[in-house]
């Protein structure tokens, strides 16, 4: 759970630490309205760029900030819909875009949501702690971002196998950064390092996205507010939110899929993974190249009772598309095909994992046949602008790309089929959260208590996290007061 007692002697010193750097926190009501950010603050945004390393730039962990670079103010959420022209399928695609965040993944909203309950509590002391961020690439990029916003020293750990774009980016934000062995399979090697970390070192505080509500929270109250925005402002009498569709990762974004289903509970909640390494759909293992999301574990904040669907992606027709969506010659083909223009010449906001979700999307709508009267929603978590290594890599190794690998990509596309697509009954989703003991209470300390209220004491036990927001908020205004920075 998330936990919000004070330690009143750090929290001074953190107070202390804020009121010298300037440091004002944004609160989760704020992220969500940023039209009630108080006006001295988008002032001064005027002249700060959208990653720059000023702490103003936390009230921009928002999914409605101006899509440019520099100086932007705030508008309405940040989405794109896919058309039929191009996913072949007559539902409706809509998907929030990720890049127009700090740093350009909104994976800085999570780290936030882990960070700042500490912080404005003094459980992190940023005077002498060391915030490390376990991840396989976007989330210890955003806390090391975010860290940095808020004075606080990172440790970035990541498997070695990353984009070189990572790496290069986070040599020069977090403090240190350490790589593991592996790719993005490979969750289990960063835990270990995360318990060396813990067994040699009194100054580290870990923030593990698996396993922090805090990252559940942010989604479930933000992201999950933009969708139903956006629903609110496409649907039509007729139509109908069909569900949610992500790849696991961390699972810290399906948190938007208990927002949506209280209030459209028809709607199913649809999780992608790696056909090359089926975890929940087949118990299994493997790796693979769809970059951003962990796997070979349930993650402990993965609602599983709440989950309705599970699809395996290829990673082969995650890498194709990557280059049908972005060389020059493929962007050709698909004009000519009939895809909009202006769909095509944005389609470089789909970064690997987005366009990862937005083929599970696909096989969704055509497993359960929906027509043009239902919506659905995804997330390009990323863009290209953090793989622009991998086009490259994929020219050497496959050589150029050629009008007749584009019409054979194309084609693959257009016949994508529902296959690897799971409806989970009862006993299907319990299989899939009993895995959670071998990662979490055999190895990781959790209890078989708490493992169990996850799943019998369900609407409680998460019920009693989604809750906290709104404590959360005022610890956070209280904390602002007491740093005396008013705007």
């Amino acid at each position: 759970m998330i936990d919000l007692t004070v330690v009143e002697e750090q929290l001074e010193r953190t107070v202390q630490r804020c009121r010298e750097r300037n440091i004002l926190i944004p609160t989760f009501e704020e992220m969500k309205h940023p039209e009630r950010i108080p006006e001295p603050i988008r002032r001064e945004l005027k002249n700060i760029g959208l990653w720059d390393v000023h702490p103003r730039n936390l009230y921009r962990i928002t999914w409605k900030n101006e899509p440019v670079p520099f100086g932007g103010g705030f508008g309405g959420v940040n989405y794109l819909e896919i058309p039929r022209e191009l996913t072949g399928v007559r539902a409706r695609i809509l998907a929030l875009v990720g890049k127009w965040f700090p740093t350009g993944s909104h994976k800085v909203g999570a780290t936030f949501g882990c960070l700042v309950p500490r912080l404005v509590t003094g459980q992190f002391d940023p005077t002498r702690h060391k915030a490390v961020w376990p991840s396989t690439g976007n989330f210890c990029r955003g806390g090391a971002y975010v860290a940095a916003l808020l004075a606080c020293e990172s440790i970035a750990i990541l498997p070695e196998g990353m984009s070189r774009e990572r790496f290069e980016w986070l040599s020069r934000l977090a403090g240190e950064v350490i790589a593991t062995p592996g790719s993005e399979s490979n969750v289990k090697e960063i835990f270990d390092k995360c318990w060396e970390l813990r067994r040699t070192r009194d100054d580290v505080v870990i923030f593990n996205q698996f396993d922090e509500f805090g990252n559940h929270l942010w989604h479930y109250e933000v992201t999950g507010s933009a969708m139903e925005e956006v629903l609110q402002q496409e649907m039509g009498p007729e139509d109908e939110f069909a569900g949610v569709v992500l790849t696991s990762g961390s699972s810290g974004t399906l948190g938007c899929g208990d927002y949506l289903k209280e209030r459209y509970p028809h709607a199913r909640i649809a999780v992608g993974e790696a056909l090359q390494c089926p975890t929940l759909l087949l118990n299994g293992y493997g790796a693979h190249r769809i970059e951003g999301i962990g796997d070979k574990h349930v993650p402990w904040i993965h609602n599983v009772r709440n989950t309705d669907v599970v699809i395996g992606i290829d990673d082969e027709v995650t890498v194709r598309l990557l280059r049908l969506f972005n060389e020059p010659v493929g962007r050709e083909l698909l004009k000519a095909e009939g895809v909009p223009a202006e769909v095509v010449d944005r389609l470089d906001l789909l970064g690997i994992s987005s366009i990862a979700n937005l083929v599970a999307a696909i096989k969704f709508a055509r497993y359960f046949e929906l027509t043009e009267h239902d919506v659905l929603f995804t997330v390009f978590t990323d863009s290209m602008e953090l793989y622009g290594s991998r086009i490259q890599e994929l020219r050497e190794e496959r050589g150029p790309y050629t009008r007749s690998q584009a019409d054979r990509d194309w084609a693959l596309l257009q016949s994508i089929t529902p296959d690897w697509v799971q409806e989970l009954g009862y006993y299907d989703r319990k299989r899939i959260h009993n895995l959670k003991y071998f990662t979490w209470v055999e190895q990781q300390g959790k209890t078989v208590e708490e493992l169990n209220a996850q799943w019998y004491d369900w609407k409680d036990y998460w019920g009693r996290i989604h809750r906290l927001a709104p404590e959360i908020d005022e610890r956070i205004r209280e904390f602002n007061r007491r740093v005396g920075l008013r705007p």
